[in-house]
This record gives C-alpha cells, structure tokens and sequence, in this order.
C-alpha cells in the first residue's frame, strides 16, 4: 500500500516469480470525469456514421491488435501465467469479431411493421451511449473483445477497466483502437472506489462485467436506482456428464483439457464430471494419465504445458478446497511428486483428480478456478441432473453422449447458460453467452448481444 503522499499504482505481481511485473499510476476520479464529455461527443459523432464504415474502422482495430500477437504472447505469461505454447488468443479473437461485423446489419435493422399509404410504423435500434466495461484477466482479450466490437459497431463508445492483473492488456487494446476517433474509446487506470462512485453518478449508459460474485454484487449495489444496464458473468462451477453411451477416449481428452487448460482459470471451465458407474474406473483411470503427463514450469518456457496460476493467493485457496476434500476422504489420483515446479508456497500448482467426494465439500460446491476437478460415479440421467442442477451457479454444463435428442432433453433440465454435447469449454459467437443463478445476468455475443448494447425505439409515422 502506498505511504502518506505516495501516488497510488495499480500493481501487478507476476507469478511466474513474483516480481512486479508493471505498474501503472491510478488516474484521478476528476481527470476520468472530464474525459467522459470528449467521449460521449465522440459517441455522438459515431453513431451518426454509416454502419459500413463503423464496422471497417472497429476490424481495423482489430487486425492492428492482432498484429501485436507476438509481443502481447510472452506478456500474458508473465502477467497471469498461461504457457507461451498456446499462441494466445488471437484465434478467438478473429472469429467472434467477425461473426459480429457479419451479422451487425441484419441485428441492428430496424423492423418494419407497416409501411403503407396510410403509416410508416417500424421498430429502430438505437446505441446506448457510454458503454463500460470492467474486464477479467483469465482471458483479458477474449473477454473484452465480447463486448467491445459489439458495442461499436453498435455506435456507442467504449470505456474499458482492465483488470489489475492484466494492464497491459488494457493498453493493447487502446493502441490497437487508436485509429477510431478520438475519446471513442478510453483505457482507464481507476481502483475500485473511483469505478463505484462513477457508477453512482451515472457517468455510463451501460456496464458489462466479468469476474467474481461478490464483485457483480458490488455493481449492483454502486449502479442501484440509476437504471443503468448491467451484464453480469461471475462464477461457475461448470459440470460435466458422462452417459453410459459415450465416446469414452473423446470424453476423457475433451473434459480434462477443459479442466485444466489455463491452469483451470476458465470462467467456463470443467470443475465438477459425473461419469455413469459403468465408466467410471475407466475414465479416471485414462484421465489421472493424462493430466499426470502435464509439464508444470515457466510459461515462458515452450515445453510447459501447464503454467502458475495467476496468484499465489489464488492457489493457495485451491490448495485449501483440495486439502479439505482429502481430510474428509477424497482419493488423488495424481502423484503430486510428478510436479517439483509445486513447493506449496508458490503460485505454480500441480493438477489434481479426486475422487470419492460428495457435494458436502466445497472442492465440490464452491468455484475452484484452479487445475482440480472432482468425479463421481452416477448411475443414471435422474441423479447425474440432480447432481448438476445442486449448485448455485449456471454457465455451462457438458453432456457426453452419441444420442443427440438425449442431450437436447437432458440440457432442458440443466438449470445453466449453455448445453454442450460431446465439447466443452467453447464461445460460439452465433450463440448468446449467457448464465442463471449466481452466475449472473445478461447475454454477449450473437444477435441477442447487439440487442443488449442498443435500445429499441419505435416510430409511428401518419401519412395525412
């Protein structure tokens, strides 16, 4: 913490050795309110211009981000640690923008009811505004681009909060979106009490947020009685569900790397698999190889496949959820001997399968967000949904199985966001993100996401 007369900073702590990594000085609350006016003319003058142009200049943008791949890779890894190995994420990045810029005019098309000799009566979109978005850092790119190519192709203007994890994520972005007019899109260094009060005052016209539960709830609270729009994806505990039918190879390959993958650091990630009894040994037994057959080390390092976790707070937490499960008598099944990159006091994790646990653990019950995944034996679809729906959070859940209208009436009882069948761990951007329950509210991406960044205004015109 900063001293008497310091200047605050946002600080980020590398994982992969716990230096400080970057640091960026917090900007006055009244430094973020005068660039709020700039912003919204800028909006203004942005909206006003043909959708077309929006769009090239928004892909632009994009492909200058892109461009940067290269520099951003080994800065991602000493930022939140994923391994250099994996090329980042560009690709996701490339599709989602370019589904949306496809599908922009035919979302943002206003629907003609009458038009006749007598009345012109359609329905027009129209953009929100200021649009805020308070972004992660498990995905810093992937996220924000969710809603920030939406949301100017829309014609709003974007303020972004990156997390403290990932500055220099948020400075990519703003180089990458220079060549959009000026104001038109900010990167801000704010803390949490400026981002609140900004809330209360109404400084935006919408805000999009991922991360925790108790950071949505914060939000909330800060945006109460404005009637500012929130989008809200927080937690998961994302399930996975192995029928007696399924591709029992795929299933493991598929399931694990969801559940690993980023050090388990996925907001849809796999935390919890119930596998049907007459699989069960089996699976464990294919999936305990194939994680035990993880590299973990320096991310920066091409070799490693599995990197530290963000912080060591949060694997220290991890580590808590596993100990836990084990005193009240959960199996590991992977020789933790098989990671030294593990000291225990340090943000390096070995993955972990347990089994002969029970929703009575919070391995089991509360987010985990780390390179752990408990299962258990089920023995048919009633008691696999049950298990599924017993949980507090609702993004996703994947369903193994070679039967298709199985899966589709199994995921109608699944209280969750999306339904998978035979994948996992994937954004498609035709289809609307989306969650229930304490996983929050809202939807990105698709045509749904255009509807959630713009608000409908209906013209009734009289010819007399």
């Amino acid at each position: 913490m900063a001293g008497p007369g310091a200047m605050e900073e946002i600080r980020c702590i590398s994982p992969v050795d716990g230096s400080l990594y970057a640091a960026r000085p917090v900007e006055p609350i009244e430094h973020v309110r005068a660039r709020l006016g700039p912003a919204r003319e800028a909006q203004a003058r942005w909206a006003a211009r043909p959708l077309a142009e929006r769009i090239a200049l928004v892909r632009e943008g994009v492909a200058r981000l892109v461009a940067m791949n290269d520099a951003i890779v080994p800065e991602l890894a000493w930022q939140m640690g994923r391994p250099v190995r994996y090329g980042g994420e560009m690709g996701g990045v490339r599709e989602r923008t370019a589904y949306m810029a496809e599908i922009a005019a035919a979302s943002l098309a206003p629907t003609m009811i009458e038009d006749s000799d007598r009345f012109r009566r359609y329905l027009a979109r129209e953009p929100l505004g200021l649009v805020y978005v308070v972004a992660p850092w498990n995905y810093p790119f992937l996220t924000a681009i969710n809603t920030i190519v939406p949301a100017l192709i829309a014609g709003n203007a974007v303020v972004l909060k990156h997390a403290s994890q990932t500055p220099l994520a948020g400075e990519r972005l703003a180089e990458a979106f220079a060549n959009l007019p000026e104001g038109l899109f900010s990167n801000l260094f704010i803390g949490h009490a400026a981002s609140s009060e900004l809330l209360r005052e109404r400084a935006f016209d919408f805000v999009n947020f991922t991360g925790s539960v108790r950071g949505g709830q914060e939000i909330e609270r800060a945006a109460a009685g404005t009637f500012v729009g929130i989008g809200l994806e927080l937690g998961g505990k994302d399930p996975g569900y192995v029928c007696a039918d399924a591709d029992l190879g795929a299933a493991v390959e598929t399931l694990m790397d969801g559940a690993i993958y980023n050090s388990g650091q996925c907001c849809c990630g796999i935390e919890r698999i119930y596998v049907h009894a007459s699989l069960f040994e089996d699976f464990v037994e294919r999936a305990a190889a194939l994680v035990s057959a993880h590299r973990l080390g320096n991310p920066l390092d091409a070799a490693t496949t599995l990197g530290p976790m963000a912080s060591l707070r949060f694997a220290d937490a991890v580590r808590g959820q596993i100990a836990e499960a084990l005193a009240a008598g959960a199996r590991a099944h992977v020789d933790a001997g098989l990671f030294p990159a593990d000291t225990g006091e340090t943000a390096y994790l070995a993955p972990q399968i347990l089994t002969r646990v029970d929703h009575s653990m919070r391995l089991m019950m509360e987010e985990s967000f780390g390179p752990v995944v408990g299962i258990m034996a089920v023995e048919d679809d009633a008691q696999a949904i049950a298990l599924m729906n017993d949980c507090r959070y609702g993004l996703t859940a994947s369903i193994w199985t070679r039967d298709t209208d199985r899966a589709a009436a199994i995921g109608r009882r699944i209280e969750t966001g999306t339904v998978f069948m035979n994948r996992c761990d994937y954004l498609d951007p035709a289809l609307c993100w989306t969650g229930c329950k304490e996983t929050g509210r809202g939807t990105s991406l698709s045509t749904l996401g255009y509807l959630s960044l713009t608000r409908p205004k209906s013209f009734h015109l009289r010819r007399l």
